[in-house]
Formats: structure tokens, sequence, C-alpha cells
């Protein structure tokens, strides 16, 4: 009586079907050579029976050496199972056509049904004429000889099948090959017994996408916002696994990968990273891209774009020096249709305007260095991680989390290089045109500035923290740092690395915090960094922004904003940039009220939020500071 649970939200009732839908993707997400197969999934027997068909199956797959999976539904008699098997192995083919032909003399013992639910087609039409018997088969024969006399509509399926273990049939045919690629990221966790290491991990991560189709959704979540714009089976992330995995196994020619196809087929990727939590299987297309991408730049395909978006970080410090230089572009007549012919930035896009050291609206006020700070008792320190867009673009959302960091009682320090003046990057940018080895240098820059700080004497427990502010960048030091094959300093790193908002909640679940960080009666719009969402960052945001009294909060169902990164800033994306946006942020920003908030934490999706709808959108930095202090948003961010 007990076992019935009502619900009348409607949204309650869609997370209970997409439980049932997203069972068999879940279960099809081992990262393993054998797989839960189909093929006697939709067996059928009276209700009656149901349970001890499914104990008598259970021996079977024991007998063959492996085990089902067991899914979805059971109240007619179906209950979906799957056994686990690599068919890329002649041995396991053989050993799924005996557990058929076992599976379904059981079925026939209890007067079932070997095709219960989803039809026979290659897999259980041979098995129809001991199942049907002779005149049914004729009857079939019968049928198909008189509406399809050439054999032209779906042969092989219910007349005339096939061997059900015919290999030449098979997604892995015999011939399928592993690839001799050695790959620049570590893929080690999808590699097993029978793949080489390195190279089949790499293959086995391509090969988790089953064509299950879910990226090709057009609303909810992110994924797959370039396929949303063209609609084209390219775009998407199944199409460019699949392309991945021709490349990989040998089917599209020796220099497939780093191909110019290739790069057409990865080019509309915005390494959103939505495919990496809301693919059901897991496939991780951005950092199957940075394969790519790296591939290309071995073979010295770069363009003047790539590098000039790659080293940034590098010249940076000398760009900030001399801004009015740097901003020239989009001030002289001319230079910007010059930088589109000459390193193809799109001439109708402005560039983000660099600020120099003195111009520069706020500067951080840091605690000093982190022998000489007064420890607050029973809180951690929090060494603040200063990303380049935020350093040389835009001072005041870095300058507005310290301050809030500092009136909440939080020693702030800035994490700086061991050696040398350059200030720390992540490496992003390196990675998005395949420069792995500048973009792991990178990284070792921040785990040895780490090193350089004291952080294990802490008494108390409490530990020292990495904050940051830009998705995309803070998140490269829980995602990107790990596949470098850093070790366990990257490991450690990656557990202790926060986003601002996610800090702020944890130390308010911690008892360290208050419930209320402030005031401010305005309504605020909350457009959620792709990376965000991937990570389940993005409810850190309306909970810390929950903790200001007077602001009410909506957050906007959007998808990638578009800009990503430098995708919006080159010549042969703007466009497609533009129309990711229109999708479904643009518009939201267009139909909020003047006196309304936007929020993004994004340095590209801001970006992207003025030039496409001429409003300012603001850091939640920015508000937690402005709630702080009791103040307000007028005309801008104060």
């Amino acid at each position: 009586p007990d076992g019935v649970f009502r619900t009348d939200d409607p949204q309650l009732q869609k997370d209970i079907w997409e439980v049932r839908k997203s069972g068999l993707n879940i279960m099809m997400s081992m990262k393993d050579d054998r797989k839960p197969v189909s093929f006697i999934e939709d067996c059928a027997v009276p209700l009656e029976h149901l349970g001890a068909y499914t104990s008598q199956l259970t021996e079977v797959f024991e007998k063959h050496g492996t085990r089902g999976t067991w899914y979805a539904h059971a109240s007619v008699g179906c209950l979906h199972v799957r056994p686990v098997l690599n068919l890329k192995l002649e041995q396991d083919a053989r050993t799924m056509r005996a557990i058929a032909e076992e599976a379904f003399e059981l079925v026939r013992t209890y007067k079932g049904a070997h095709s219960g639910e989803h039809g026979d087609g290659l897999v259980r039409s041979e098995f129809h004429r001991s199942m049907y018997g002779d005149d049914v088969i004729a009857l079939f024969e019968t049928v198909k000889a008189t509406f399809d006399p050439d054999g032209m509509m779906n042969p092989g399926k219910i007349v005339d099948p096939p061997k059900m273990n015919d290999r030449e049939l098979f997604r892995y045919k015999p011939s399928y090959q592993l690839s001799a690629r050695t790959p620049v990221l570590d893929w080690e966790q999808f590699s097993s017994v029978s793949a080489q290491p390195g190279a089949g991990g790499l293959q086995n991560a391509v090969e988790m996408c089953n064509n299950n189709g879910a990226c090709r959704k057009q609303v909810g979540g992110a994924m797959c916002p370039s396929y949303r714009v063209t609609r084209d089976e390219t775009h998407v992330t199944r199409g460019r696994a699949n392309t991945l995995r021709l490349a990989l196994s040998g089917q599209l020619g020796e220099d497939a990968f780093a191909s110019e196809a290739m790069a057409e087929t990865m080019k509309l990727c915005v390494s959103c990273k939505a495919c990496r939590s809301e693919c059901p299987t897991g496939v991780d297309m951005a950092r199957m891209k940075i394969e790519v991408l790296a591939a290309r730049a071995a073979a010295g395909k770069l363009s003047l774009h790539e590098r000039a978006v790659a080293y940034l970080p590098r010249y940076a410090p000398l760009a900030s020096r001399l801004p009015w230089l740097a901003n020239a572009r989009d001030v002289v007549p001319g230079m910007a249709a010059l930088s589109e012919a000459v390193a193809a930035f799109a001439a109708d896009r402005p560039l983000p305007r660099w600020k120099s050291g003195a111009t520069r609206h706020a500067q951080p006020v840091f605690s000093g260095h982190l022998d000489a700070g007064t420890r607050t008792e029973g809180r951690p320190r929090v060494l603040f991680f200063a990303d380049t867009f935020n350093r040389y673009f835009e001072g005041d959302p870095s300058a507005a989390a310290v301050r809030v960091l500092n009136g909440l009682g939080y020693d702030v320090y800035e994490l700086k290089p061991k050696t040398g003046r350059r200030p720390l990057c992540c490496g992003r940018t390196f990675l998005s045109a395949g420069l792995v080895e500048d973009a792991r240098a990178e990284a070792m820059r921040v785990l040895d500035a780490i090193d350089a700080f004291d952080v294990t004497s802490d008494s108390d427990g409490v530990g020292t923290v990495v904050v940051g502010l830009e998705p995309s960048c803070l998140l490269t030091l829980r995602d990107e740092f790990l596949s470098l094959g850093l070790g366990a300093r990257a490991e450690a790193l990656a557990r202790r690395a926060f986003l601002l908002e996610e800090f702020l909640v944890a130390e308010r679940d911690a008892g360290r915090l208050p419930e209320t960080l402030g005031r401010l009666t305005r309504t605020a719009h909350v457009h959620g960094h792709c990376h965000q969402k991937s990570f389940g960052a993005f409810g850190a945001v309306s909970e810390v922004l929950s903790m200001i009294e007077g602001l009410r909060v909506k957050p906007i169902e959007s998808s990638c904003c578009g800009m990503a990164g430098a995708f919006g800033y080159s010549k042969d994306t703007a466009s497609v940039s533009r129309e990711m946006g229109e999708l479904s942020l643009l518009p939201a920003v267009r139909a909020a009220k003047s006196d309304d908030l936007v929020i993004a934490d994004g340095f590209s999706c801001r970006h992207q939020i003025a030039d496409g709808a001429g409003r300012e959108a603001v850091h939640v930095a920015h508000v937690l500071d402005a709630a702080r202090r009791s103040g307000g948003f007028s005309g801008g961010v104060q």
C-alpha cells in the first residue's frame, strides 16, 4: 500500500519519466569494450512465469561467463535485459548466439514470445521458424514476395534472414582496427584489457557514443548548441563522434584525423562541455576536440587567428601597458577590416577592450603575504586565482569578489607564480588551439605556485582553498588539469578549487556564513555559463543570490551564449555565434525590464549579451558586493 507515490507536479512527473528513459543510456556508459548488447531484451513470458524465467536466464549468463543488465518495465512479462559482451571478439559473437538459442528455448518452454515489444530485425528473424512454425513462415514469405518482389525493402528481416552472429553485419566488423595514434591527453580510464593503452582509451571514449541521439534535442539543457542552429547531423555530438570513430579505425584514410574534412566536422563545436554531463553515455566532445586540434597543430596547420588567441596570456602583459595601441583595431578606420583579412577576426565584432593597470576601474586589495596575514579562526584561507580575462579586460569583478570575501572575514591572497613576473594562466587558450604542451607548462606554473604556499599547516583542519571567477578558467583546474597527466598535485587542486558561488554556498552549509548576505530590491535574470552547467555549478549561483534579501532571481533557460571564447570573434563562425545567442538568451535579455539586472559569470557571455542585446551584464561578484553595502545599481556597476 505504501509503494504508490502520487504527484500532480508536472516537473516531477517529467523527472520520474526521465529516470525510465535514462536507465538504458546510463547502463550503456560502461567505460570498457564490454557493453550491454541488445538481442534478447524483448523476450516476453506470461507474468506468472517471469520470476522463474529471469532466474534461469541469470544462470545462462553465468554459464557463459557474463552477466545481464536489467532495466525498464516488467508489467506484462517483458523485462528488458542485455548481456554484457564485447562484440569486437569472435568468441563473444559466438557467445551471443549461444545465449540467444538458450534464452529463446526458455521462452518457448513458458509459451512466451521472443519479440515482445521492439520488433525482430536482423537479430531475431533467424529464429522465427522455431517460434512460429513452417506454415506461418510460408505466409510471411508470400506477403513479402507479393508486395516486395525484388527484395528492396528491409532485406534480410523477417524473411530470408542472415545468421544473427554474422560479424560482417556488426558495427565492429572483423576488419575493425585499433588506432595506432598516441593521444596527447590521458584516456586511461577508458582503456580495457583488449585495447592498447592510451590509443585504445581514446578510441574507446569515442565509441561510448551509442547513437542514442540525445544530442539532437532542441529544448532543455545546453547540448548541442551548434546542431540547434544548423540542424545538420555533421554538427551534432553524435555526428562528430562517428566521424572520429571512423577516422581512428582507419576507415577515412591515413591522414583523416588532421585533415581539412575533420577540421570542418569539428569547426562548430564550441567546447561547451554540455555533452560531458547531458549525453547519457558521457561523450566528452570538448576533450576529444583537443586531440583533433593537437593533431593539426603537430602538422603545422595552425592559423594566425588560432595563434593570436592561444598566446594571449603570453603577450597580455605587454598589451596592457599599451592599451591605446591594442585597442586601435576598433578605433582607427579600416583596422577592423584589416584584422579580418589578415587574422580572420570578424570586422563587425568589436573586440574586448584592454585596460591598463592605471585605468582599470578597480584593483583587488589582498591580505598581503600568506605568512603575514592574520588568520581568521575556523575559516579557510582563500587563494584567489585571477584569470587572464578579468585581469586584463575587467578589473571590477575581481575587486568586488575580494571585497566580499574580506567583508565576510576571510584572508584572501593572490595566487602568484613561484618564479617570474608573468601572472598565472589556466592554459585554456592554448588548449583551444591544440597546443597541449604549452597548456601543460601553464598548469605546472599553477601547481608550483600552490606548492610555494605552506597550506599543510592549518591546525584546525579547515584548510586553504582556491577561488576563481571565470568558469571556463577555474573549471579547467578541475577538468583538463586531470587529463594532462599531472598526477596527485592536480588531483589535490581539483578537490579544493571553487567558483566564488560554490565556495560561499559551501561555507554557508558548513555554518561559517550567515543566511543573508545583504539586501538588494531588484529582479535579476541569470544566464549560466555552459561549463557551470556541465559541472553542476550553476545551482550555486541561484543559491548564493537567494541569500540576498529582496532580490528576485529568474534563471534564463538557455543553451550556449554563442560567444564561446573566441568562437564568436572569428569571421568563419561569427554568424553562427549570433544565431546561437538568438536561440533563447538574447530574446530573454531583450524582454527583461530596463531596470532589471542581467547576470552572467562568463566573460564571453557578458560580451555576447552586450553585442547582441545592448545590455550590460554583470558578474555575481558585483551583485554580492552591492548587496553587502546595501547599495544599488544606478546606471551601471557601483
